[in-house]
């Protein structure tokens, strides 16, 4: 059992289990009980599909669908009387194509496209296909908690002796490894958008390239580690583990920090409650694990704590 649906144009967030961050508009751009827009013959709501999907059931989407396409899917979201943790999922299939950031913060589930996926595309990487015709994505996250049994497509690899998993399509992807409490290693061999890092627990997620808003937001634990430079925000309501940013933060660094450590050098406007502390000799031996560098490159680095005092 499941739902099919024809969609005539494409609509945002089609089961999106945030329904548009629903907590920050409060029904004002998106209502849960509303029936999605231009379906063909159908009147299934929003909420519907979500629904549907957590029953273990297959979605099957009749044309194109528009951005956020199963955003933070498989997350047993607390505000909606969760758990906070990952649940199991249904499949979606898409015959048509699908917008920007498909499978943002995407923590369970396969979804199948026939057509094309607009980038930046959400935590998800490709895998062997079992259905013709069709593209098969699964969660990056539940690819590193040992959850997908699919085998990857080059030119990504996964090192199972060393639980390591490099990225290296070019893609642009957002909310990388979010909700990751896998003791994994995710090296991305490029840039990166929006939130990589978000609510991940454990772990370590280096970024050989630039990333774009919020990296780190929500950090909980691991560590992530920015090559280059990042958008604004990063950091943002950090609540432990360690963020480290080779480049420049572009500004509003730390907004509403609560725990971690965050390391920059190459400087950013920190806001309070962060505040600047002296590093010591485990923090250089922290940075020249992480970095792979020496001390004397450890020592340009300058750290931000919250002072809890």
């Amino acid at each position: 059992m499941g739902i099919e649906i024809t969609f005539t144009s494409p609509e945002k967030c089609v089961c999106d289990f945030t329904y548009n961050f629903y907590w920050q508009h409060q029904g004002k751009e998106l209502d849960p009980d509303a029936t999605v827009p231009s379906q063909k013959g159908t009147d299934y709501t929003y909420r519907d599909l979500v629904t549907s999907m957590r029953r273990k059931e297959t979605l099957r989407i009749n044309g194109n669908v528009g951005k956020r396409f199963c955003s933070n899917a498989g997350a047993d979201l607390r505000y909606f009387g969760g758990t906070g943790g990952i649940i199991e999922l249904g499949t979606a299939i898409v015959d048509g194509n699908a917008g920007t950031r498909m499978g943002m913060g995407l923590a369970s589930g396969s979804i199948y496209v026939s057509g094309t996926v607009a980038e930046p595309m959400g935590n998800i990487i490709e895998v062997e296909s079992d259905m013709a015709g069709f593209r098969k994505f699964r969660s990056i996250t539940e690819f590193l908690h040992g959850g997908v049994p699919d085998r990857l497509l080059l030119p990504n690899t996964f090192d199972e002796k060393t639980q390591t998993l490099t990225l290296n399509n070019s893609v642009l992807r957002d909310t990388i490894a979010a909700r990751c409490s896998a003791d994994c290693t995710v090296i991305v061999k490029g840039d990166v958008d929006l939130s990589v890092g978000m609510l991940m627990k454990n772990g370590v997620l280096r970024v050989c390239g630039n990333a774009g808003m919020n990296a780190g937001t929500l950090l909980a634990g691991g560590s992530v580690i920015i090559e280059g430079n990042t958008g604004e925000f990063a950091a943002a309501d950090m609540r432990g583990g360690v963020l480290i940013v080779k480049g420049k933060s572009k500004g509003f660094v730390g907004g509403k920090m609560r725990g971690g450590m965050l390391f920059l050098k190459g400087g950013g406007a920190v806001l309070p409650p962060a505040k600047k502390v002296a590093t010591n000799g485990a923090d250089y031996r922290l940075l020249m694990r992480l970095l792979r560098t020496n001390q004397i490159e450890a020592m340009m680095y300058t750290k931000y704590v919250v002072n809890r005092a």
